[in-house]
């Protein structure tokens, strides 16, 4: 995370974590851990994934980068935790971020505190979040990727499609994906996929990629 004075390395736990797990370079005897970590009380504020841990020296809830909880860095996490398997773990994280949104005018800003749900039953805002802003607003499409397990492999001709879609959301319906020169229309609720419209010649894989394969 950076050095000290005296150019030794500093140990800290951050939600940076998790983007090691959405880049898929953890092996796979490690990633229990990172999520562990990340679901616990002191990186997991029940709105989502703080930056800093509440037990680092440096926590703030409201600063920019060391306490906050930014929506585009958890929709990473969940998209990662998601990747190696941990489905109620990547559910919690985008239910958190989802519950936050009509406290801020069911957008989701650029970052906002990091204080505890049960400490207050509201997210507080950061005094010069954006909202909206750029990848904030980005970062329901990659709850929506995520929960679909959508992962294309065009070079193959294939598509991975392995929803793990929780009751909480309901059914999705999605159409005119582009894809392969054409468009795909799904229509999906829970794990149960049901193709509409499909490109020709794709084909549609029902496993999700193995999480630390290309």
């Amino acid at each position: 995370m950076g050095l000290d004075r005296e150019k030794r390395p500093l140990d800290a736990l951050t939600s940076n974590i998790g983007h090691c797990l959405w880049t898929g370079i953890i092996g796979d005897e490690k990633a229990p851990a990172v999520a562990k970590h990340l679901l616990s009380a002191e990186c997991f504020s029940q709105w989502g994934v703080r930056t800093l841990a509440t037990s680092m020296v440096g926590y703030n809830p409201i600063s920019y980068h060391c306490g906050s909880v930014w929506p585009h860095d958890n929709a990473i996490i969940a998209a990662g935790l998601m990747r190696y398997g941990f489905v109620e773990e990547a559910h919690r994280v985008m239910r958190g971020l989802v519950e936050a949104s009509p406290w801020f005018g069911d957008l989701l800003p650029e970052l906002f505190s990091g204080m505890a749900q049960d400490a207050l039953h509201f997210p507080v805002s950061y005094p010069t979040s954006c909202s909206p802003q750029a990848w904030a607003a980005a970062s329901p499409l990659l709850f929506l990727r995520t929960l679909l397990r959508f992962e294309p492999d065009i070079r193959n001709s294939k598509l991975h499609l392995a929803p793990a879609v929780p009751d909480w959301i309901g059914t999705l319906r999605l159409e005119s994906i582009p894809l392969m020169g054409g468009h795909l229309a799904v229509e999906v609720d829970g794990e149960v996929v049901r193709a509409l419209k499909v490109p020709e010649g794709l084909t549609i894989v029902a496993d999700p990629r193995l999480p630390t394969s290309s």
